[in-house]
């Protein structure tokens, strides 16, 4: 892996050009970029960081009728944190005075409701994430960049016309660049500002980051009485990630009411700390799992939170490969669902991407080895799926890509799949 401070960021081929009339929301966890995204991709826009008090007086004592003249086309970081420059730049940009804005902001429900109410229909929203396994690959001054093999399954019309013919192993210094990549990713998660940090100062900055978010994002959404459940509750959820989302299990460990466990995961949910993986359901049986599955956004805050640093987990691995495949997905916005399913007599398959030419199935297997007895599931699925099938993907941390058996059953390995 490189050791160029500046990634390439996909979101930068997707972002519109400053040259359109367009209002753009930028969002995502703390410290995923956005600030340096923006001013590497506007670097004519004029820049004003809210989160100085300063510059929020400031704001708010610009007219809305000046506004254009004041601030103009502009990256308002942080917007959340002074809420009248929506209005201001609603009514400049309706007034035609303004063409272009940028609003940044790491509290997804603060933004989103202020988009509801003052830039609905206006406004596009965009999301960036931590540092993706094939973003880490790429210095941003390096013009050659190749969308990940996960991309081409996404639009293909099934898995054996898309990978027949794929060499089955890659260049040994193609295979070692993806595996460190891989490894970094599964160590210590994808934040960019890890990639400057001696591995000692690492677990410093996860800690820093933690407490961070306690003491800044969670009190943009809520004055809590009693932090301390809501720091078991967080630690809880990292424990969890990959499995099942039970909540009467977090409320009882956390020591809190049901309600309280809802409301604590909704707000780790907005700040971009979890997310949820719905059941699939359709067309199946009625006799599959109701609950969602729970993953962490990223694997460097799951491991601080649990405090588990040693070789990668059946858990971790899928709670990498899950995030990275939801990463790309929102990111090219491609027109793709996740789920997982599992029914009430046991069969599982860990994830079912619907595309608009039909399903695909993948089971994540933390393995160097798997073979068609690893596809029971994915072969049961595939059959009852018929013609919506595209194939199914045992995912694993293998090096070899081949096709294990039908229906369009391959083994691909996890760095080719989200690296290559």
């Amino acid at each position: 892996m490189r050791d160029d401070l500046q990634r390439f960021r996909w979101l930068s081929k997707i972002l519109p050009s400053a040259r359109t009339r367009r209002l753009v929301l930028l969002t995502g966890p703390r410290q995923s970029g956005k600030t340096t995204l923006a001013q590497a991709v506007y670097p004519d826009l004029n820049y004003v960081n809210l989160d100085a008090p300063e510059n929020r007086d400031a704001a708010r004592s610009v007219s809305t009728f000046h506004w254009a003249d004041a601030i103009g086309n502009a990256v308002l970081d942080e917007a959340q944190k002074e809420p009248s420059v929506f209005d201001k730049v609603k009514y400049a940009y309706d007034a035609r005075k303004i063409r272009f804005s940028v609003l940044l902001g790491s509290s997804q429900i603060l933004l989103l409701k202020q988009v509801r109410e003052s830039l609905a229909g206006r406004a596009f929203l965009y999301e960036l994430w931590p540092l993706m396994m094939s973003e880490l690959l790429v210095p941003a001054s390096d013009p050659s960049r190749r969308e990940p093999l996960l991309q081409q399954i996404l639009l293909s019309k099934g898995l054996d016309p898309c990978l027949e013919g794929m060499p089955d192993r890659l260049s040994g210094e193609k295979e070692q660049s993806m595996a460190e990549a891989q490894s970094h990713l599964l160590m210590w998660g994808g934040m960019p500002e890890l990639l400057h940090l001696e591995e000692k100062d690492r677990g410093r900055w996860l800690r820093s980051y933690v407490y961070t978010y306690l003491e800044r994002d969670l009190t943009d959404l809520v004055r809590l009485p009693d932090l301390d459940a809501f720091k078991r509750f967080q630690r809880l959820c990292a424990l969890r990630s990959a499995g099942l989302l039970v909540y009467s299990e977090l409320a009882r460990d956390a020591g809190i009411s049901l309600e309280t466990a809802r409301r604590y995961l909704e707000y780790l949910k907005i700040s971009y700390q979890v997310f949820t993986l719905p059941p699939f359901s359709k067309n199946l049986t009625s006799q599959v799992t109701k609950s969602p599955k729970l993953y962490g956004t990223d694997v460097g805050l799951v491991r601080q939170l649990s405090g588990f640093w040693g070789e990668a987990s059946g858990e971790i691995y899928e709670t990498l490969v899950v995030t990275e495949i939801r990463k790309w997905i929102t990111t090219v916005q491609a027109p793709a669902e996740m789920f997982f399913y599992r029914t009430r007599s046991g069969l599982e398959v860990d994830l079912l991407v619907q595309t608009p030419n039909g399903i695909l199935g993948a089971e994540i297997k933390n393995r160097r080895e798997v073979d068609l007895r690893d596809c029971g599931p994915l072969r049961r699925i595939g059959k009852d799926l018929g013609s919506q099938w595209l194939g199914g993907m045992c995912i694993y941390a293998g090096m070899s890509l081949r096709r294990l058996g039908e229906p369009s059953l391959w083994a691909i390995p996890s760095w080719r799949l989200l690296a290559s």
